[in-house]
């Protein structure tokens, strides 16, 4: 069966974070595996996106974007063909029936909702989707479209905790260079080496630019095997690929 979790602050709103729990994949894929961009059978990705579109509203049209870590958005007004999916990493949409998606494999996944304005969104935040502003701009397009940051609840979804995810000192370093105050996300590790607890700088830059509403699934992606893929848990593995969760909202009719 299907594990679709769900976010306080956004009751009401069709959403839901899809781990790897049901689908028809198998081999190192095995679970829900919707990643096109993955070594998976293409069929069964196939089946396992429309399994995981009609466990939150069926009938109605998944749409994704060829998600590059960049901070780009894209406004969606209907349906996009799997082989025209353009290069973004977040999507928005005041258009019911059209189911946002966003995959991951360790990666911050975000759902956004301005209920009464009739707008959600949807971003992917990899480290450098991220630090480039990803949340902040999906935001911005969704004020575009009417909603109001006092009135957005967001949600960041399972993605992988400090605890599983070792960077170097370095690459801390680039995040502290933009603001002194991002150091409170690193914690000492093993020489040269520290923790990043990337959920909560995602979390940080949603409280920096007006949002008072967001929630914390708080589940890593990394240590839970049998519920998320994740891609840095299948190198350590030394295994031939991995597969992607993800992560919807959508307005209903």
């Amino acid at each position: 069966m299907i594990e679709l979790l769900r976010a306080p602050g956004l009751e009401g709103v069709p959403h839901g974070f899809a781990g790897r729990r049901g689908g028809v994949s198998t081999g190192v894929h095995a679970g829900l595996n919707v990643g096109l961009g993955s070594v998976d059978e293409r069929a069964a990705v196939l089946r396992n996106r429309d399994l995981a579109r009609d466990a939150l509203l069926p009938g109605a049209t998944l749409v994704t974007v060829h998600q590059v870590h960049s901070p780009d958005v894209v406004k969606v007004t209907g349906p996009i063909a799997d082989d025209a999916r353009p290069p973004a990493d977040a999507m928005v949409t005041d258009r019911p029936g059209l189911v946002l998606g966003i995959l991951t494999a360790d990666c911050v996944p975000v759902l956004f909702a301005d209920a009464a304005a009739g707008v959600v969104g949807a971003a992917h935040a990899g480290w450098k989707g991220a630090i480039g502003g990803v949340t902040d701009r999906t935001i911005a397009a969704m004020v575009a479209l009417g909603a109001a940051p006092e009135r957005i609840a967001c949600a960041v979804g399972p993605c992988i905790s400090r605890a599983s995810y070792e960077v170097t000192d370095d690459f801390a370093l680039r995040f502290e260079g933009e603001d002194a105050a991002n150091e409170r996300f690193f914690t000492p590790g093993r020489p040269g080496h520290c923790q990043f607890d990337i959920a909560a700088y995602v979390a940080a830059r949603l409280a920096g630019v007006g949002i008072g509403r967001i929630a914390m699934l708080d589940e890593d992606t990394y240590s839970q095997p049998d519920r998320f893929y994740s891609y840095r848990r299948s190198c350590h593995r030394g295994e031939s690929d991995y597969g992607r969760q993800i992560s919807m909202i959508a307005l209903a009719d």
